[in-house]
Parts: structure tokens; C-alpha cells; sequence
């Protein structure tokens, strides 16, 4: 066999190779997307880019066939010391995105040597892993948040410093807590950054203790600084992209939206979840919009994203609003204003389980 003949013969075994590590990598990436995440353009993409890069003519495929030799690769014995551990999603996720990006990194470089290798494209290798780096992020910063999403449903009390009335937002906050709510969200448009830091650091700790989401109204910076698990928007708050590039990629986005275009809007812009209201009219914030159960249900009908149903609601109207649609609700003055909190949450928490 001539050396030209033998080098392009291992040069072939190189592309099949790394094609071969790359369908893998990609088809496992793109079910984690699609049957883990429920996300259909990480699922598009990630598809389109496997069929990209592995499609090609007959001749060429049964070239790469011929020259397999799977029996005879050294490779097949060769480990990495804690290979053979067990590894959480995310750096399943995180090793296979690497592992495509290497062989495409390896084809994009043979692609360019003369004479040795068929007509490949080296141009759309690299822009394929390109492209490849930020579905990763996408990807593992959506798996990041999932566990917090996953846990959201149920009651989500805001305490408003306002509605407590001078009452301690931690001993309320427990109170709560043991009545059964999932997620609590601290607001506040009175108190300093500094005075509102340390009551968000306690709330922090609290929730933490008893696994229960921790969610700062409106400040990204408090967010930040007290290690918040997520931070919530409205309308004329710090735009979405902005809020999602400066949060940490585990840390869950919500936003507020009054009309079914604003919730599509939302979920385009990667919000993890939307709270819709106000459902009723409501004592907590007087001038807000009163959207009604019909339009609870159009904004289920257009998004994907877990819904939180906010304003007016009771222990006797939470039924017909989960009914709407909504996986959750916020409440306010019917938890944080009643003579017993804990009993309140427990009611409505019942309620919201019965149904």
C-alpha cells in the first residue's frame, strides 16, 4: 500500500471517528433538551446541526465504513481514571457538549490540510462549534433552574413590608413556611438596599432550611448579594436580556405580564416563569390591571412557562383560579395580613391540593 493511500486510509478513520463522537454527543444533548426540558428550539437546533453535520453522499459514507475498524482501535482499551463514576445531568451535559466541540474542532483542522482529506467544509465545523457554545450555556443554564422551577408549583407568598404592618418578616416568612408555601418573594419599595439586605440574607437562610424558593422583587442587586434563588420583574422593570446576562445561569427569572402577547414575549426571552394578574381587584396594590380568569386561561393557552396566578385571590376563590390554569399563587393580604398566617397558607394550600 502506497504512504498517500495509507495516510488518507487514517485520515478517513479520523473523520468517521469524530463524526461518529459528534451524532452521539448531539443526540444526547438533543433528548435532554427535548424529552428532559420540554424545549423545542434547543430540541430544533440541536437536531438541525446533527443532520447538518452528519449528512452526506452514499460513496462517502461507505468510504468511512470500509476503513472502520473498531475490533483493532487502541482506543477501545484505554480509560480515564473516574470515568467509570457516576456524574450528575449537568456535567453529562457539560462532557458531551465538549466532546462534540473537540471532534468538530478535529475536522475543522483536517478539513484543512491538502490532498489528504475528501472535499469537507472546515468553515462549517467551526461554525458549527460556534454555535455549539451557546446552546451549552442555554442548555445547562435551563437544567440548572429546572430543579427550582419543578418546585415552584403550589403557594407563593410575597411578603410585602408594607402589608406586614410591623410585623417581622422572618417570623411571618416561618409562619408560612410551615403552613405549606413553596416560594417566598420578598418586596419592598420603602427600606434602604442595606436595611433590605440583611432581611433578605435571613429570609435566604430561612428558605434554604427548609427548601423552599427564595425570591427578590425588582433588585437584581439584592438578588445577587443575598445569594437569592431567583428574582422576579414587571413591566417596567430592568428589561429580561438585560436581567438574564448579569443573573447567574442557575438562577430563576419571572416576570409579570397582564396580557397573553406579553407572556409570549417572555418566554421568548428565556423568563422561567410569568405571574399573571391581577386576577381580582385587589387592596395589596389599588391601581393594578384586573385581567379576570378568561384571560388567565388565553395566557395558559399561550405559554409553556409554569404560571403564577396573582391578585384577589382567597381561600375562596383559589379553586376556579387553579381551575384557569395557573400551577401557582401569590398571595398577599390573605396570608400576610391574617390574624394567623400559618393556618391561612394551610387552607389555601389545601385547596390548591384538592384540585
Amino acid at each position: 500500500m502506497a504512504l498517500s493511500e495509507a495516510i488518507s486510509r487514517q485520515a478517513l478513520r479520523i473523520i468517521d471517528a469524530n463524526l461518529n463522537r459528534i451524532g452521539e454527543g448531539l443526540r444526547l444533548l438533543e433528548d435532554i433538551a427535548r424529552l428532559l426540558l420540554n424545549d423545542a428550539t434547543l430540541t430544533q437546533q440541536l437536531k438541525t446541526m446533527r443532520h447538518e453535520i452528519l449528512r452526506g453522499d452514499w460513496p462517502f459514507q461507505q468510504q468511512l465504513l470500509q476503513t472502520r475498524d473498531s475490533e483493532g482501535d487502541v482506543g477501545i482499551n484505554i480509560g480515564v481514571p473516574g470515568d467509570e463514576k457516576q456524574r450528575g445531568l449537568a456535567i453529562t451535559v457539560i462532557a458531551n457538549a465538549r466532546r462534540v466541540q473537540e471532534s468538530l474542532r478535529t475536522l475543522e483542522e483536517v478539513a484543512k490540510i491538502p490532498g489528504i482529506t475528501p472535499e469537507l467544509d472546515s468553515e462549517k465545523f467551526k461554525q458549527a462549534r460556534f454555535n455549539l457554545y451557546t446552546i451549552e450555556q442555554n442548555l445547562l443554564s435551563k437544567l440548572l433552574r429546572q430543579d427550582k422551577v419543578i418546585r415552584m408549583p403550589g403557594l407563593y407568598v410575597i411578603i410585602d413590608t408594607q402589608s406586614l404592618e410591623g410585623r417581622s418578616h422572618i417570623e411571618v416568612a416561618n409562619e408560612v413556611i410551615r403552613g405549606g408555601a413553596k416560594a417566598i418573594q420578598l418586596r419592598d419599595k420603602l427600606q434602604s438596599k442595606k436595611e433590605l439586605l440583611f432581611i433578605a440574607q435571613q429570609l435566604r437562610n430561612l428558605c434554604t432550611e427548609h427548601n423552599v424558593l427564595f425570591i427578590v422583587n425588582d433588585y437584581l442587586d439584592l438578588a445577587l448579594a443575598a445569594d437569592a434563588d431567583g428574582l422576579h420583574l414587571g413591566q417596567n422593570d430592568l428589561p429580561l436580556p438585560v436581567a438574564r446576562r448579569l443573573l447567574p445561569i442557575d438562577k430563576i427569572l419571572g416576570v409579570s405580564v397582564t396580557t397573553s402577547d406579553q407572556a409570549i414575549a417572555a418566554e421568548s426571552e428565556r423568563a422561567d416563569y410569568i405571574a399573571a394578574g391581577s386576577i381580582y381587584p385587589t387592596t395589596s396594590k389599588e391601581t393594578a390591571k384586573v385581567i379576570g380568569l378568561e384571560m388567565l386561561h388565553q395566557i395558559r393557552q399561550a405559554v409553556t412557562l409554569p404560571l403564577v396566578a396573582i391578585g384577589g385571590i382567597t381561600k375562596e376563590n383559589v379553586a376556579e383560579v387553579m381551575a384557569a390554569g395557573a400551577d401557582s399563587v401569590a398571595v398577599i393580604s390573605a396570608v400576610v395580613q391574617a390574624e394567623a398566617p400559618e393556618e391561612a397558607a394551610r387552607q389555601i394550600v389545601t385547596r390548591i391540593e384538592a384540585q
